[in-house]
């Protein structure tokens, strides 16, 4: 499911930002964009965000900076500095050509800046973050499900429309189609009072008899009617709902006996695949 939220807070003369976005996935995926500052914490970040989510491609992005109007004191490692600059020397020393480093590279070599920032343990305030994060994001994503949930109950009404107009049809369509037979071996044989003509016929009106697939259609749409009124994390258990709803209707379409019966084994397959889209995108 998508979703957004983002929050901020000061903390020690810092201003800090969290926020979290998501797209649809079958599966939880988190992807972290953050400072050094936060690498040594992204473990608990991820176990907390898996408590609260269970599917989506999630990015979660922190920021830190200084306050307004405060000024982020940095200061220069004075003893790496003069240990760099000592084996500069050894090094001309032995290479009188070797070129000399920059200011710039000199101030970007590791640990050479020292930050306060870097000192602070952020650890209670980021998770304290992520936690006022987390709950609007919930929130967010619990409002599309609403409607998502609406989707779904309103193909599934449409379903149980067209189930309600065939089954009431099929032993007419049934006895329609096995005096077809008849007339047809009547025609080809002269005669279709044989004993086992009529048995086989008879055996084959109960091979395209799909009651039994009507009923399961309507078990199942009970079933996910049930989940969705229960509410929570429901989009595993209806992607599965999905399967079993389409293999009903591909057994009611290759069993069909008569355009009207073929129709609807269309149309429900057209409603579950719509169905089965949104379904990727529920929790």
């Amino acid at each position: 499911m998508t979703g957004y939220a983002a929050a901020s807070m000061h903390y020690a003369g810092l201003h800090m930002s969290l926020d979290l976005r998501s797209v649809n996935s079958r599966y939880l995926e988190i992807h972290f964009r953050c400072g050094d500052e936060f690498r040594a914490i992204e473990p608990q970040l991820r176990e907390r965000i898996a408590q609260h989510v269970q599917r989506g491609k999630l990015e979660c992005r922190v920021l830190l900076g200084s306050c307004a109007g405060a000024e982020r004191e940095i200061r220069l490692n004075l003893a790496l500095l003069e240990r760099l600059n000592a084996l500069g020397e050894v090094v001309t020393g032995y290479m009188p050509d070797a070129q000399q480093m920059s200011v710039a590279e000199v101030l970007r070599w590791p640990g050479m800046l020292d930050d306060p920032a870097a000192s602070q343990d952020l650890t209670q305030p980021c998770l304290q973050l992520l936690d006022t994060v987390l709950a609007e994001f919930v929130a967010s994503r619990q409002r599309e499900g609403v409607k998502l949930s609406a989707h779904l109950l309103e193909r599934a009404t449409q379903m149980e429309a067209h189930i309600g107009r065939v089954a009431p049809r099929l032993p007419e369509l049934v006895r329609a189609y096995q005096d077809k037979l008849v007339q047809r071996f009547a025609d080809a044989l002269g005669s279709a009072d044989d004993e086992r003509i009529r048995q086989e016929i008879a055996l084959f009106a109960q091979k395209i008899d799909v009651d039994e697939e009507l009923s399961r259609l309507g078990m199942h749409l009970r079933e996910m009617r049930r989940i969705l009124d229960a509410g929570g994390a429901a989009g595993k258990r209806l992607d599965f709902l999905m399967q079993e709803l389409n293999r009903e209707a591909n057994t009611l379409g290759s069993k069909s006996v008569s355009v009207e019966t073929t129709q609807v084994a269309m149309d429900l397959k057209v409603l579950i695949e719509q169905m089965r889209e949104q379904v990727q995108n529920l929790e």
